[in-house]
């Protein structure tokens, strides 16, 4: 069994939580900026770790004045903003344990999670989350109370807290373990009903400082990075703590239709994000590339960015190649790196797999993505690229007290303190999931000078009738590439060849639709059968067929008239695939692949 391991020093005292820092702060440092609220001028405003302190405390106070007990769980269901990261330490110094939930939950979802958790208290954003899930809300079995963010929700609680003691916190502090549960996050789960995944203040503590000794100069004091992933993900929740751990200034948006816009006023130093975003940044530019009629001069520009990339990684670029990077560089790349506000020295990408040719790209253009991996169970990361030690294509290396070992069947298993101790109140996938003392991913990859490559899930492994294996991740992310592809899902699973259903995007439409003099209005049915994009598409399935053996190759796609989308569930708020939602929604469309 291949076995590889990054050493640590780090020991989490017993006393320590993830409010152990805020109070470090508040006495040594008070006028440390620790957040960036946007304020009505439309102007970014520093919050200093005084502020947000007493913040937190008022509102905790105010948590116990409600009735919440140390272990209590308290529900948040809201988008990424400055209230979510204030309620979530609120809870944490009141002794409680915060449940995660993702704003675009269905209520059946929300259902289970109150329920399973034993929510005590629930927290939504807005009126528009309690309409939506009233019957839920009001047959949820332990809860007691609902509040709502835009209707006072802060306010209330601070009110109510006024006349709480300082001894209050102080007592529940004292009592707080760093064994203690931090939060539970709801898998989001391809299949089956999600679990709650219990994470600790230790694996919070433990995955700040071991990411910060392994990615390195962009977790220090006084840099800055904005947050736009759902923070109901442990991705997201793992970067709020771990900017209060390490002193980066955190900022939060969940205006996604301008995220680039925000990104440029912003002017983060690292931006950290799941490979879709980083996929859909290539994507924009060369759409808009290709609409300004500039197009060839992108794909030239993006051509030598990825040759630049991997020339680095041998004897380096030859003369010619770095006069051809450093024209591009004035035509094409600085635009790139001035569209993320011309301060972002790097960025982190995680949540998923992200392909080499992306890895290339971005670093040619002058922003190396680090590509990281991990879990829920995690705690996000537990390998990282940084930059000392890097190899695109890979996940990196184990980060500081992780140890990886690859099973005989080539599953990746993990150990190291920021792994889970187990699913809430279900020991029977805890003993499943962790044997022997190794927490058995469900990934499959191998270890190659101690990197981790991963190539595919378990799970989603394709078996063909003629027992071939296939693992469509490759095939999926070759094709996506194609600016007017917003998803691909491959299958072919006990079937005579391997198929595709691919999803057009509907940002890149109306620019292709004017380029081939067609009407705006043309439906979404009538492009899916256009002979003209549907060429475009063979090109892009045939880019994914030379990369990989003849049994896997695409032998027949279709292309969808509508999107996979998370709001209808067949995406994960992450924007993975849900695999066996589509399979179900488009039984047909599958089937009629191989009629």
């Amino acid at each position: 069994m291949q076995e590889f391991s990054t050493p640590s020093n780090l020991t989490v005292g017993d006393d320590v939580t993830t409010i152990t820092r805020i109070q470090d702060l508040r006495r040594n440092n008070p006028s440390t900026p620790v957040f960036k609220r946007l304020g009505d001028s439309g102007h970014w405003l520093n919050v200093t770790a005084e502020q947000f302190a007493g913040e937190v405390d008022a509102v905790a106070k105010g948590l116990i004045a409600s009735g919440i007990e140390p272990g209590d769980r308290v529900s948040l269901l809201c988008s990424t903003r400055y209230e979510w990261s204030l309620l979530d330490y609120a809870i944490w110094r009141a002794g409680a344990t915060t449940v995660a939930i993702y704003e675009t939950s269905a209520p059946d979802q929300v259902d289970w999670i109150l329920n399973d958790s034993g929510t005590k208290l629930l927290i939504l954003e807005n009126d528009e989350h309690r309409t939506k899930h009233h019957e839920v809300i009001t047959a949820a079995s332990a809860l007691q109370e609902t509040l709502v963010i835009d209707q006072g929700a802060i306010v209330e609680l601070r009110k109510r807290g006024e006349n709480v003691p300082d001894s209050a916190l102080d007592e529940r502090e004292a009592n707080s373990r760093s064994s203690d549960a931090a939060t539970l996050i709801y898998t989001s789960g391809t299949t089956g009903r999600p679990k709650g995944v219990m994470l600790t203040h230790a694996n919070f503590i433990s995955e700040a400082a071991a990411v910060r000794d392994s990615v390195g100069p962009g977790l220090t004091a006084g840099k800055t990075t904005l947050l736009f992933l759902p923070l109901a993900h442990v991705f997201a929740r793992a970067i709020a703590v771990g900017c209060m751990e390490n002193g980066v200034v955190l900022g939060h948006t969940s205006d996604l239709p301008n995220l680039v816009e925000n990104l440029g006023v912003f002017k983060p130093n690292y931006v950290l994000s799941v490979p879709r975003v980083f996929e859909k940044v290539y994507n924009s530019a060369r759409q808009k590339a290709i609409d300004g009629g500039k197009g060839g001069i992108f794909d030239k520009a993006a051509d030598a960015a990825i040759a630049y990339s991997k020339a680095l990684d041998g004897r380096g670029p030859g003369l010619g190649l770095k006069i051809k990077h450093a024209v591009f560089d004035k035509l094409v790349y600085g635009k790139l790196r001035d569209a993320l506000g011309g301060q972002c020295e790097a960025a982190v990408s995680g949540g998923a797999p992200m392909g080499a040719r992306l890895g290339h790209f971005f670093r040619g253009v002058g922003i190396p993505v680090f590509e990281g991996y991990g879990l829920t169970e995690t705690t996000a990361a537990v390998t990282a690229n940084n930059e000392e030690h890097s190899r695109i294509g890979s996940v990196g290396r184990p980060v500081p007290g992780v140890s990886i070992a690859i099973a005989e069947d080539g599953e990746v298993l993990l150990r190291g303190p920021m792994i889970f101790t187990g699913y809430w109140q279900n020991a029977d996938a805890t003993a499943d999931s962790i044997r022997d003392g190794w927490f058995h991913t469900g990934d499959i990859g191998y270890l190659e000078d101690g990197f981790l490559f991963i190539t595919g899930r378990k799970k989603e492994l394709i078996v063909t009738a003629g027992g071939k294996n296939v693992s469509p991740a490759q095939l999926e992310d070759t094709i996506r590439a194609h600016p007017m592809v917003s998803q691909c899902l491959v299958v072919g699973d006990k079937m005579p060849f391997i198929g595709a259903l691919l999803t057009i995007d509907p940002e890149s439409a109306p620019g292709w639709l004017e380029r081939q003099g067609l009407p705006a209005d043309t439906s979404m049915e009538e492009l899916a059968k256009n002979p003209v994009l549907r060429a475009e598409f063979e090109e892009a399935v045939a880019s994914a067929n030379a990369k990989v053996s003849a049994a896997e190759q695409i032998k027949k796609f279709d292309v969808l008239a509508t999107d996979f989308t998370i709001d209808t569930g067949e995406l994960t708020p992450t924007m993975k695939l849900k695999r066996n939602v589509i399979h179900d929604t488009y039984k047909q469309a599958i089937a009629d692949l191989y009629s």
